[in-house]
C-alpha cells in the first residue's frame, strides 16, 4: 500500500523489507530515494526563482531568507537521510522491529551481554570407533535394546529413526554413567497466583545417589549457562569424530520457560518438572550414513576412567542377532489400562475448541496478532506400562527424525517422543540452524491421492502464510545472536513426507555472534516460534489467556548440550508424555486470519494419530 500527501513532500509505503519473502524490497528504497532527491532538487529550484522574482521587497526577502534558512537545515538533514537510504540500498542492513519486541531485545542483549564464569573444569575425552558394525548388531534399535534395554531406568536415546533423505545421521544414547553423571530436575517457583515471581527450585543428584536442591533466583537458563562456560577440554580430543556430541547435558526444556525469555508470566503450572537433564558422561553413537558406532567417556583432567569402555566394547562385540531379537521380546509387554481400549479424552471438546479458534480469528482482527499456534491435551490414565516397549512400538509406525527417548524414573516421568522437527542446532562451526514447520495434511490412501495432496499443502496460501510468518519470526530471533548478514534461508516451504503425514519446513541458518553462548541462542528462539505465533511475545500472552492447562513438556524442546558448546534440540511434537499414572498428548496449529474452525480441529486430531494409536494398539 502508498500513500502521497496533496500538498507537502509526504510519502508512506507499507511493505515487510524483514520478510524473506518480499519481492522488489531494494527497488522500493531505490525509488524513494530518487523520489526524495528529485523532490528537493525540484525545491531548491522553485526557491531560486523566489527569490530573484521578489528581491525588490525587503521585508519579503527578510521573510523568505529566514525561511529558506529553515529548509535549507531540512534540506541538510533530508540529505542525511538519503545517505542513509543509500546505505540501505547499497546492502548496509538495518534491523526493524516493533517497540514491544525490541524493548526484550534490548533488555537480552543487556542481560547476556557479559558471562558469569565459575571455576574452571578441565574435561578429558577418550573414544573408540568400531566400522561397519551398527548393522551387524540390530542397528541403534539392537544396541539400545541389548546394552540398555534390561534396566531402562535414567535412559536416553536422541534416535534418527527416519534418516532418508539426509533428515538426520547419528542417534546417541546412554544410561546412567561414571563419576560426573548427575541429574538435574528443575521447578520454576509457585505461580499459582497468575504472577511471575521468578527463579526457580534445582534438585541435583549425583552419581552416588546424594540429591541436593536450591534455590536458582536467575533461574535455568543462567545456572545451565554458568555450567556449560566452566568446562574447559581440548579440541583435539574429538578430532575425527564425524558429530557434535561428545557428551554433557541430556534432556528437555519444558514450554513454561519461556517465563525466562521474556513473557512475564505463567498462567498455568506444569505438572511435569519445567526442565529435566542427565549429564551423560558415558555414551554410544550410531552413524546411520556409514554404519559405524562409536563409544565415548568423558572425565576430569588427572583420572583415567577406561573400564566403562572396555566393558562396553566388550558386549558390543559379543552382541548377536539371537541375543538381540530376545531382548527386543522382552521390551514390548501388554498395556494394562483403567479401561480397556479406552480411547483419549480431549482437554476440550469439539466445539470448545472451535469456540477458542474463534477467538484467535478476532485477536487477529483486531491486530493482537498475525498468527496464534493453539493447542491443547489429549490424556488417558494408564495402570501398569512398559513405555520403552511403547516407544519401540511408536518408533516402527512413525520414525521421525528428532525422535527420543527420555526415562526419568525419580520423577514417575517417561518421554516417547516422535518429533519430525528441529528447534535449533548449533554445530562446532558456530553455525545456527532451525527447522520449523507449519502446514500438516495427512497422507493419501494411493500412490495418486497422496501426490494431490502433497501438492494441495504446497500450494495452500494459508499453509504458505503459516510457514512464512514463522520464517521471518526466526529470522529476528536468530539474527540477535548472528553475525549482521549472515542469517539466510536455504530452503523456503520444502514439503517433507512422513508415515502419517505431509509438512512443510523451512530451514533458516546463521553464524553465531562471537560473545553469544550457545544458553544465550536457545534463550533468543525460546519457545520455538512454530509453536507460538507471530508477534512472538504478545502471542505467547493470548494463547494463555485462551488454553486451559499448562503444556508442559509438549512445545518446548528435547535434546542435548554438549561440554563443547554444540547442541541440538528438537520440538517437543507427536510425543506421548507418561507422568503419574497418565498418558498425555499435546497437539494444536496455527490459526491465521484464513483458517476455519472446523478444519482446525480436523488438523489437532490428525497430528495425535500416530501417538494415540501406538498407544491404544500397544494394549
Amino acid at each position: 500500500m502508498g500513500i502521497k500527501h496533496c500538498t507537502r513532500p509526504h510519502y508512506g509505503v507499507q511493505f515487510h523489507p524483514e520478510s524473506v519473502a518480499t519481492c522488489h524490497g531494494s527497488q522500493i528504497f531505490k525509488n524513494f530515494r530518487d523520489i526524495t532527491n528529485e523532490y528537493w532538487l525540484r525545491f531548491k529550484s522553485s526557491q531560486s526563482r523566489e527569490k530573484r522574482a521578489h528581491s525588490y521587497a525587503h521585508l519579503q526577502v527578510s521573510k523568505a531568507s529566514r525561511y529558506c534558512g529553515g529548509m535549507h537545515r531540512s534540506i541538510s538533514s533530508e540529505n542525511s537521510t538519503v545517505d542513509q537510504l543509500n546505505k540501505v540500498v547499497n546492502g548496509h542492513r538495518h534491523t526493524v522491529d516493533n517497540n514491544a519486541e525490541m524493548t526484550h531485545v534490548e533488555k537480552f542483549n543487556i542481560e547476556n551481554g557479559h558471562h558469569a564464569r565459575t571455576d574452571r573444569k578441565c574435561l578429558k575425552l577418550k573414544w573408540r570407533k568400531f566400522t561397519h558394525l551398527a548393522s551387524q548388531v540390530g542397528g541403534a534399535k539392537g544396541i539400545f535394546c541389548g546394552l540398555f534395554g534390561h534396566e531402562p531406568e535414567n535412559t536416553f536415546w536422541l534416535d534418527s529413526s527416519s534418516t532418508e533423505k539426509g533428515r538426520a545421521r547419528f542417534s546417541f544414547m546412554g544410561g546412567k554413567g561414571g563419576s560426573l553423571w548427575k541429574q538435574l530436575t528443575f521447578r520454576l517457583s509457585d505461580q499459582s497466583d497468575g504472577c511471575l515471581k521468578g527463579g526457580g527450585y534445582l534438585s541435583m543428584e549425583n552419581c552416588k545417589g546424594s540429591t541436593e536442591t536450591r534455590f536458582l533466583e536467575e533461574g535455568f537458563f543462567d545456572f545451565l549457562n554458568k555450567e556449560l562456560q566452566s568446562y574447559h577440554y581440548d579440541e583435539k580430543d574429538y578430532e575425527g569424530l564425524p558429530f557434535d556430541f561428545q557428551g554433557g547435558y541430556v534432556g528437555y526444556i519444558g514450554y513454561n520457560l519461556k517465563s525466562e525469555c521474556g513473557v512475564t508470566s505463567n498462567r498455568h503450572k506444569s505438572k511435569t518438572p519445567d526442565a529435566c537433564f542427565f549429564f551423560a558422561d558415558n555414551l554410544v553413537a550410531v552413524d546411520h550414513k556409514n554404519d559405524n558406532v562409536y563409544i565415548l567417556a568423558i572425565h576430569e583432567e588427572g583420572s583415567s576412567m577406561t573400564q566403562w569402555l572396555d566393558d562396553v566394547e566388550e558386549k558390543l562385540l559379543n552382541l548377536n542377532v539371537s541375543e538381540i531379537m530376545e531382548s527386543e521380546k522382552q521390551c514390548p509387554h501388554p498395556l494394562i489400562c483403567s479401561s480397556q481400549k479406552a480411547g483419549f479424552a480431549a482437554e476440550k471438546s469439539k466445539e470448545q475448541y472451535a469456540e477458542d479458534v474463534k477467538k484467535c480469528l478476532d485477536y487477529i482482527k483486531d491486530g493482537e496478532s498475525y498468527e496464534l499456534c493453539l493447542t491443547t491435551q489429549m490424556r488417558k490414565p494408564i495402570e501398569n506400562l512398559n513405555s520403552l516397549g511403547l516407544y519401540l512400538y511408536l518408533r516402527e509406525r512413525n520414525p521421525a527424525p528428532y525422535a527420543a527417548w527420555l526415562n526419568f524414573p525419580k520423577e514417575d516421568l517417561c518421554i516417547c517422543c516422535s518429533s519430525p522437527e528441529r528447534f535449533l542446532q548449533l554445530d562446532r562451526n558456530d553455525i545456527l540452524e532451525a527447522k520449523p514447520i507449519k502446514g500438516t495434511i495427512a497422507r493419501g490412501a494411493t500412490a495418486e491421492e497422496d501426490e494431490e495432496l502433497k501438492l494441495k499443502l504446497q500450494l495452500s496460501e494459508k499453509d504458505q502464510a503459516e510457514n512464512l510468518m514463522i520464517v521471518d519470526l526466526l529470522r529476528n530471533d536468530l539474527g540477535r545472536v548472528c553475525d549482521p548478514g549472515s542469517v539466510h534461508v536455504p530452503r523456503l516451504m520444502d514439503v517433507e513426507s512422513y508415515a502419517t503425514v505431509h509438512t512443510m519446513v523451512s530451514t533458516i541458518r546463521g553464524k553465531k555472534r562471537p560473545d553469544a553462548s550457545a544458553v544465550d541462542c536457545v534463550r533468543a528462539a525460546f519457545p520455538g516460534g512454530s509453536m507460538t505465533g507471530a508477534p512472538k511475545l504478545r502471542s505467547m500472552e493470548l494463547l494463555d489467556s485462551i488454553e486451559s492447562c499448562s503444556r508442559g513438556i509438549y512445545s518446548g524442546c528435547i535434546g542435548f548440550f554438549s561440554y563443547n558448546k554444540t547442541f541440538d534440540l528438537n520440538i517437543v511434537i507427536r510425543t506421548v508424555i507418561i507422568h503419574d499414572g497418565e498418558a498425555s498428548i499435546g497437539a494444536g496449529g496455527a490459526i491465521v486470519s484464513l483458517s476455519n474452525p472446523e478444519d482446525e480441529y480436523k488438523e489437532m486430531i490428525l497430528k495425535t494419530k500416530a501417538p494415540a494409536k501406538a498407544v491404544i494398539d500397544f494394549e
